[in-house]
C-alpha cells in the first residue's frame, strides 16, 4: 500500500527562517564560524565609486567565488544557478529565499571594472587561508601556493608522469577568461 503525495501542499506558505533550513553540520556553517570575511571590505576599499547605484556587497561577491572554488563548480553561470536553488549557499552569501541572486554576468562586470589589474584574489585567498590555519582547519605546511602536482595514472602497467599545475594565478586567469565570454 502507498499514500499518494499531495503536491498541493507545495503551495502552502510556511513561516521558517533560512537559518533553520541550513543543517547544523554543513561545511559552510563551519567555514562561516572559522573565517571572518569582513576583512574583504578593507581589501576592496578604493575599488568602488561613491557615485552611482550601490554595487553588490563585496563579501557576498567573493563568497560566490569561494563557493565556486570550494565545490568545484565549472563556471560562474553554473555557480549562480546552484546558488539560486541551494539554501545553504544562499545563507552563506547572505541572501534570503526570495531575494534574487546576482546575475552571473555581475561577477564579470565587477572583475573587469574593479579587480582585473589587482592582486585582490591572491590577498584575499591568503587571508582566508591564514584564518583557516589559525582555527586549526588547515595545516599550512601541506598547502602550496603555485605548487606542482603530479597526475596519477590508475593503470599499474602504464607509467607516465605528467605535471599538472593550478596556482591561484591560473584560477584568476580562468575567471578572467570566463568574464570575457560574458561580453565584458
Amino acid at each position: 500500500m502507498y499514500r499518494k503525495k499531495n503536491r498541493e501542499k507545495q503551495e502552502e506558505e510556511v513561516k521558517i527562517s533560512l537559518e533553520a533550513l541550513v543543517p547544523e553540520k554543513h561545511i559552510l556553517r563551519t567555514i562561516d564560524k572559522a573565517i571572518d570575511f569582513s576583512f574583504i571590505y578593507e581589501e576592496v576599499e578604493g575599488l568602488y565609486s561613491d557615485k552611482g547605484r550601490p554595487g553588490i556587497d563585496p563579501v557576498s561577491l567573493f563568497k560566490i567565488v569561494f563557493i565556486q572554488y570550494l565545490f568545484g563548480i565549472r563556471s560562474m553561470r553554473h555557480t549562480i544557478k546552484e546558488i539560486e536553488v541551494n539554501v545553504a549557499y544562499r545563507w552563506f552569501i547572505g541572501y534570503t529565499l526570495t531575494e534574487p541572486v546576482p546575475h552571473f554576468s555581475t561577477f564579470g562586470k565587477n572583475y573587469v571594472r574593479r579587480f582585473a589589474a589587482t592582486d585582490i584574489f591572491e590577498r584575499i585567498f591568503k587571508r582566508i587561508l591564514a584564518q583557516a590555519e589559525k582555527a586549526g582547519y588547515v595545516d599550512a605546511s601541506g598547502v602550496f601556493i603555485d605548487s606542482t602536482h603530479i597526475k596519477v595514472s590508475a593503470n599499474k602497467h602504464k607509467s607516465n608522469q605528467v605535471k599538472v599545475t593550478k596556482p591561484i594565478k591560473q584560477y584568476q586567469q580562468e575567471l578572467e577568461e570566463e568574464s570575457k565570454y560574458d561580453g565584458f
